[in-house]
């Protein structure tokens, strides 16, 4: 709040405000569609498989990310209706529990994407050894550790935002993670058209090779949408850190509410992403529905 009262007085730029029906719509419509993502591949035992359980955890960061949005925007209504006020030490410890599930979002979803790209790679490049090396243990192994990680981080960071030692480190996470994933999904399509050729031989090369790079096509979807939904709101945190007081920054800062919205909408574009590439996941959906039915 205090970013935003004086980013007005530097500036002409009025805050855009996002009406709380949408808020709540786009959130709830988020948290629905990753949870019915994530009771698909409980279901259908054909999904067990590595992929889909990083499917899943991707989900579970979409899902905490319309979560964290949806709590703000009620705590912005309690304080404006007076029940709740911005500087008590109830508060606090609220906003802090909040801010650890934003961080805990955002690191959620760069790890997934990048157990995913890893997982892709494996798929394309090492297909013959694929199941030996990347296991369904392995997997859960490897959820494990980036959760844990990812937990410890968030809280550590919403505790001590204010010391650069792990300010500094968390905004230079993002972009490092982002060009390290897009650098492997670059080397994947280049050496694909290659490693193709010399698999041409086995009787299910073509088919393979087909179905991996559908996935690597899919995947490569997946990290735009999250740039696109993201960045945003990340360079709206560097820049209330690092130049609040200047007035371009003030004026883009008062798209707040739309950047938050952002987050929330690419909750929504992922499960849609994963109906529409994924036939297994599009009939566990049908049988859902007529079941329900």
């Amino acid at each position: 709040k205090n970013t935003s009262d004086f980013s007005l007085n530097v500036t002409d730029c009025s805050q855009v405000m996002v009406p709380e029906e949408v808020f709540f719509t786009v959130a709830a419509a988020g948290i629905l569609e990753n949870l019915l993502v994530l009771i698909a591949v409980i279901r259908n035992k054909n999904l067990h498989l590595p992929m889909y359980f990083f499917i899943c955890s991707l989900a579970i960061s979409d899902m905490l990310g319309s979560l964290y949005k949806t709590l703000e925007n009620i705590f912005i209504i309690l304080c404006k209706m007076g029940y709740l006020t911005r500087r008590g030490d109830f508060e606090k410890k609220l906003d802090d529990a909040m801010d650890s599930m934003f961080i805990l979002s955002l690191l959620g979803s760069i790890f997934s994407l990048l157990a995913i790209a890893a997982d892709r790679y494996i798929t394309i490049f090492y297909a013959l050894r694929y199941h030996n090396i990347m296991t369904l243990r392995r997997a859960l192994v490897i959820l494990a550790i980036i959760w844990t990680f990812c937990a410890g981080s968030s809280i550590t960071i919403a505790l001590f935002s204010y010391e650069a030692a792990t300010v500094i480190p968390f905004t230079i996470l993002f972009p490092l993670m982002m060009f390290f994933i897009l650098c492997l999904y670059v080397h994947m399509f280049l050496l694909a058209r290659s490693h193709a050729k010399k698999i041409a031989s086995l009787p299910t090369s073509t088919v393979h090779q087909r179905t991996n790079m559908k996935g690597a096509i899919t995947l490569t979807i997946f990290l735009g949408v999250f740039l696109c939904c993201w960045a945003p709101f990340v360079l709206h945190i560097l820049l209330a850190r690092f130049c609040p007081h200047n007035p371009y920054c003030a004026c883009y800062m008062s798209i707040f509410h739309v950047n938050g919205t952002l987050i929330m909408c690419n909750a929504i574009i992922d499960p849609m992403i994963f109906a529409f590439r994924s036939p297994e996941l599009r009939s566990t959906f049908k049988k859902m529905f007529c079941c329900a039915r």
